[in-house]
Parts: C-alpha cells; sequence; structure tokens
C-alpha cells in the first residue's frame, strides 16, 4: 500500500483518532504569507472540534518505547471513541499478564473534561491526575496527549498562518485554566498546528513550566482505509531525554457501533466488547 505523504490528507484524517495531536519533533515553522484571518481560524479550530470521533471507531495498536540509551519495549492495545452530549469520549485498554484483566483508561473530552482509571476487575474510579500519567511505565505518551483537552481551553490564542514541514498550517496557543495549572504545574502552554487545506492535526508541542518545548507531539506517516485517511504512526518525544513513545495503529473499523456500556465507568474494570474481526481492517506496517 502506497505511504502518502501529509498532502494527501482529507478532513477529519487526525480526528478519526481524537488525539486527537502527535508526531516526532518536526522542523522549525517560518512565516507563511497567506491571510491572518483571526476569524477564519476560529472557525477552523470549531470544526476540527466538532469532527473529532464524528464516527465511531475502533483502533488496535502497538505502543513502543523508544529510548534513547537502552532496549525498547513493545506493548499491545486497544482504543474506542465515540461521541456523547458532553463531547468526544475514548476507552483505551493495554493487554497486561496472560488471564488478567486488562488496564483501562476512559477519557471524557469537551469543555468539562474527566479520567476514569481501572487496573483490576470492578468499577473504575475518577483519577484527574491520570490525564497527564503515563500509560505505561516508562512511556512519555499519556492520556493528555491522545484527548488533547487544550483544543477546549477558553484562553486560545491564534498565533498565525505558519509551514510546518512545507505544509500551510494555523497555529494556536492554548493556556490552560487555572484549574490545570494548579495541578499540573509543569504545563505553561501547549502550541498545535493544523493543516490549513486538509483539516488534519499535525503537531503539538507542550510548553514546560520554564516556558521551553518539554515534549513534542507528531504525525508522521497516514494511510488510506476506504476513503477515508487515518493516523498510522504517531510520535510523542521527550525534548528533554530525547527519549520517544510511538503509537503505531495496526487494525481500524470506522462508523462501527458501539455498546453503551464500552463508556460506562462502572465497567471500566472489565474488558470491552470488540467488534466483528470481519470488520476491521489490518493496517500494514
Amino acid at each position: 500500500m502506497a505511504r502518502p505523504s501529509l498532502a494527501s490528507a482529507r478532513w477529519r484524517a487526525w480526528a478519526l483518532i481524537g488525539a486527537a495531536g502527535a508526531l516526532a519533533a518536526a522542523a522549525a515553522s517560518r512565516a507563511w504569507a497567506g491571510p491572518q484571518d483571526s476569524a477564519g481560524a476560529a472557525a477552523f479550530l470549531d470544526q476540527f472540534r466538532r469532527s473529532v470521533y464524528a464516527e465511531p471507531i475502533y483502533i488496535e495498536f502497538d505502543l513502543r518505547e523508544m529510548p534513547r540509551r537502552g532496549d525498547e519495549h513493545l506493548f499491545r492495545g486497544r482504543l474506542w471513541g465515540a461521541r456523547n452530549e458532553h463531547g468526544p469520549i475514548s476507552r483505551i485498554e493495554f493487554d497486561t499478564a496472560k488471564g488478567a484483566p486488562p488496564d483501562a483508561v476512559l477519557v471524557q473530552g469537551g469543555p468539562d473534561p474527566a479520567v476514569w482509571v481501572a487496573d483490576a476487575r470492578g468499577a473504575g474510579h475518577r483519577d484527574q491526575k491520570a490525564l497527564t500519567m503515563p500509560f505505561v511505565p516508562g512511556s512519555d505518551m499519556t492520556p493528555f496527549d491522545l484527548q488533547m483537552p487544550y483544543l477546549y481551553w477558553l484562553d486560545a490564542e491564534f498565533v498565525g498562518a505558519v509551514r510546518i514541514r512545507g505544509r500551510p498550517a494555523y497555529a494556536y496557543l492554548f493556556t490552560p485554566p487555572g484549574d490545570f495549572a494548579s495541578a499540573n504545574p509543569g504545563v505553561k502552554g501547549v502550541t498545535a498546528y493544523l493543516d490549513t487545506q486538509y483539516g488534519a492535526f499535525m503537531q503539538a508541542e507542550v510548553a514546560g513550566a520554564d516556558g521551553r518545548a518539554a515534549k513534542t507531539l507528531s504525525l508522521l506517516e497516514l494511510r488510506k482505509v476506504g476513503e477515508r485517511w487515518i493516523p498510522r504512526d504517531l510520535d510523542v518525544r521527550n525534548e528533554m531525554t530525547r527519549n520517544k513513545t510511538r503509537l503505531s495503529v495496526t487494525g481500524v473499523a470506522i462508523g462501527i457501533a458501539v455498546d453503551p456500556a464500552t463508556f460506562d465507568p462502572d465497567r471500566l474494570g472489565a474488558a470491552a466488547a470488540r467488534p466483528a474481526e470481519a470488520s476491521v481492517t489490518r493496517i500494514e506496517q
């Protein structure tokens, strides 16, 4: 299967996985000669918000820890994404020891985000600290990276039109609200870049307490599934350690019926029902 560039993306390409933001560090952006249209950029951002999980989706993925030094580690997991009255919601499961229930995280996106976790059979418990905790020990990828709650922060500034890796993009600076800032002093803000031609997420840079980039989330590659483009490889790079975590999509089913119990916190400790194998498209690695 051909490996398209970001220029082949179509609207909702990244929104299907809901991070909604993530890739290896990108080249520095430079000013783009396009119009500096704040009103248009605000409408563009609102459209992107509404497109996240516009169709229910199921994803199987590999999560690979790629430290600058030392051995790599591979974990396998699944993601279910949909929308409810509060906005996008996703459930992420990771395989554990054979016969043991999976570790699971439930993330409610939108203006009023919430996180529930479960690591044993039974109900999940709400834990806002889990939003910025690694999915697995040693990883730099967190629910914050995949759900991108900063897209809904009220303090959103249109920085301007730029070019990222040769592509025209809108840059937005999101400053956290007081409650998030108090609980997460290590996050001063997030700059996100959206491709203006295809509506695809390209990159996000998380600024640490000193204002410098602490983490970069990058979209590396897209693959075509039917008539849709989906992200295949997403990288998170810790800018201090240079360690990377890569999420690679290995299977996907789009527009499927998802059992509402999948997103019930009281059932988070039990494995969610997977779609029929015939409905899952395998992604060539």
